[in-house]
C-alpha cells in the first residue's frame, strides 16, 4: 500500500481496511502500529539516522527518495512508447515497450498481493490498472513489429498471448495477420476458427467486425494485407 502510494499520505483507515477489510479486529490500530514498526526495521539502512516511513497525524508516508519503483517506471515508459508510436517512430517505440515489459518479473505484488487470499480495494484497483496497461503495451509492441516487417518474430509471442488472454480479439487479429504475412494462410484461418469457437462456447458471440473483415480479406488474398501500415489501436 505504501509503495503503491509512495510520497503520498496513506491514512490509518485505508491501511486497516486494506489489511482486514470491513471486519476489523478489536485491536486493529495497535496491530497496524506493530506492522509499521516491523516495516521500519526492515527498511532502515545501516548507519542511517532517518527512515523512509514517516508518521503523520492521520497516517503514514513512504518516501522513496532517489529510489525507483518499477510499478511507477513502467507506465511512464509505456507513455513514452505510445507517443513515439503516434509519431510513427516504430523502432524506438518497440524498444521503449520492450524496456517496459522487461520490468515484469511475475504477478503484480507476488501471489495474493498482500499475502492474504483477498486484497483490499486499493491494491485490487491498482493491480487491474497495471495489468490493463501491460496488455496495451504488449499489443502496441506487436503493432510496432508488424509495421517493421517483423511478422515472423511476432508469431511465437502472439500464440502465447492468445493462450494467456483467450478473450482478447486484438491478439488474434495480430496473430492472423502475422501468419498470413509469413505465408501461412491456412494457419491464419485456423486461428479465426479457433477464436470463433471460443467466443461462441464461452459467450455465445461471433468475432467482432475487425476479425471478420480480416478473415474475408485473407480468403480473398487481399494483397493490401502484405505490407504495413496497419491501423493502430491505442487505448
Amino acid at each position: 500500500m505504501l509503495l503503491i502510494r509512495a510520497d503520498q499520505l496513506v491514512s490509518l483507515e485505508q491501511l486497516m481496511r486494506e489489511i482486514w477489510g470491513e471486519d476489523l479486529p478489536r485491536r486493529a490500530t495497535a496491530g497496524l502500529h506493530v506492522y509499521i514498526s516491523q516495516l521500519r526495521k526492515f527498511l532502515k539502512l545501516p548507519g542511517s539516522t532517518g527512515n523512509p516511513v514517516e508518521t503523520r497525524a492521520s497516517g503514514y508516508v513512504l518516501h522513496k527518495g532517489d529510489d525507483q519503483i518499477d510499478a511507477q517506471v513502467f507506465p511512464e515508459l509505456v507513455d513514452v512508447g505510445r507517443a513515439l508510436l503516434r509519431e510513427k517512430r516504430n523502432d524506438e517505440a518497440a524498444s521503449c515497450f520492450g524496456q517496459a515489459l522487461a520490468l515484469w518479473r511475475g504477478p503484480i505484488l507476488g501471489q495474493g498481493g498482500n499475502g492474504t487470499e483477498a486484497n483490499g480495494p486499493i491494491i485490487d484497483g491498482f493491480s487491474t490498472w497495471l495489468n490493463e496497461i501491460r496488455l496495451e503495451c504488449q499489443e502496441m509492441l506487436i503493432e510496432c513489429q508488424l509495421q517493421l516487417g517483423r511478422h515472423r518474430e511476432a508469431v511465437g509471442m502472439l500464440y502465447a498471448l492468445t493462450a494467456e488472454n483467450p478473450m482478447c480479439e486484438a491478439f488474434y487479429r495480430q496473430l492472423m495477420l502475422a501468419l498470413y504475412r509469413s505465408e501461412r494462410q491456412a494457419d491464419a484461418l485456423k486461428v479465426y476458427q479457433s477464436v470463433r469457437k471460443t467466443l461462441n462456447d464461452e459467450l455465445g458471440l461471433e468475432p467482432g467486425r475487425p476479425l471478420q473483415d480480416l478473415q474475408r480479406a485473407i480468403l480473398s488474398g487481399d494483397m493490401h494485407l502484405m505490407s504495413p501500415p496497419l491501423a493502430i489501436s491505442c487505448r
